[in-house]
């Protein structure tokens, strides 16, 4: 066990120092607290507590930063790395697997590591402060489940990345092709109202989640995402998408896009499952796949 561990260690710890010595980590982590500092500052005084919480980890589910996940996660099997991947491989008493769960865990922890470093203090500060606005009931077992859930999407994010890296083998070709493959099939689990499936039904479902208690008993006392919410949470990606074109902001929300149930049926375990198994099944699927391969 031992001499299996030195080895895989070795390989996360240089993998962690490379990523943090890129300019893109430093970047989105620069960019990720701009973006969280603004969002907070500019509806400190209009939003509740559980809007503003799920405004601040829309980001990392829809738009934009699930880009730089992509981007870190596509990196270790594709282009000039992995010339430098198969000597190592080749010449060092590593395996193919030992190598690409490193990686991942290495990348996972990093891209982990930006998202909680920055959305832990903004999320305490926001529900523990005293804020020009009507007492929410966010809990902190709602926080916690909320992180939690957010932190596994992202894990699911990096290993369909892997899984892209390792079959198509051009960085920049894979990303496309993620992006263009990864949107549509969001949206037409939002179509369902699949927070299990869709990242946007998810960040819709946040506040639901944030207002979750402790004990189940105190559900039936909780508030539920209403159309209040839905609205501010429309609004959030009206303002993204016409950041995004370049459009004058949109002032209505389009019509049944983001009022397809309350999530009153909300499961955190359903969640778990929906991301968790196609993560270790994607991940499975890299490491046979990335085994047969020639290098």
């Amino acid at each position: 066990m031992g001499q299996w561990l030195m080895p895989f260690l070795a390989i996360v710890t240089h993998e962690i120092r490379f990523l943090w010595a890129s300019w893109l980590v430093r970047l989105w982590l620069i960019g990720t607290a701009l973006l969280a500092f603004l969002t907070t500052a500019g509806n400190w005084g209009q939003m509740s507590s559980a809007l503003l919480v799920a405004s601040l980890l829309f980001s990392y589910l829809v738009f934009p930063w699930f880009l730089v996940v992509f981007m870190l996660g596509i990196s270790p099997v594709t282009g000039t790395r992995l010339d430098a991947l198969a000597d190592g491989i080749l010449s060092r008493p590593v395996t193919r697997h030992e190598y690409l769960l490193a990686a991942w865990v290495a990348r996972v922890l990093v891209v982990l590591g930006v998202f909680l470093v920055v959305m832990i203090p903004a999320t305490v500060i926001v529900v523990a402060a005293k804020r020009p606005v009507p007492a929410d009931d966010v809990t902190w077992y709602g926080v916690i489940a909320a992180l939690g859930v957010v932190s596994l999407v992202l894990t699911f994010l990096v290993s369909v990345s892997f899984l892209a890296g390792t079959l198509l083998r051009k960085p920049l070709f894979a990303v496309v092709i993620l992006t263009f493959v990864w949107f549509p099939i969001s949206m037409v689990m939002h179509t369902f109202s699949l927070e299990e499936f869709s990242p946007i039904s998810l960040s819709q479902a946040l506040p639901t989640l944030l207002r979750t208690p402790w004990k189940e008993d105190a559900l039936a006392d909780a508030s539920r995402t209403n159309a209040q919410d839905l609205q501010a949470i429309s609004d959030l990606g009206n303002s993204f998408i016409s950041a995004l074109t370049g459009g004058a902001p949109v002032k209505q929300r389009p019509a049944g896009f983001f009022e397809r149930g309350d999530y009153k049926d909300f499961a955190l375990t359903r969640v778990i499952l929906g991301y968790g198994i196609p993560t270790l099944a994607v991940l499975g699927l890299t490491l046979f796949l990335f085994s047969r391969r020639d290098l």
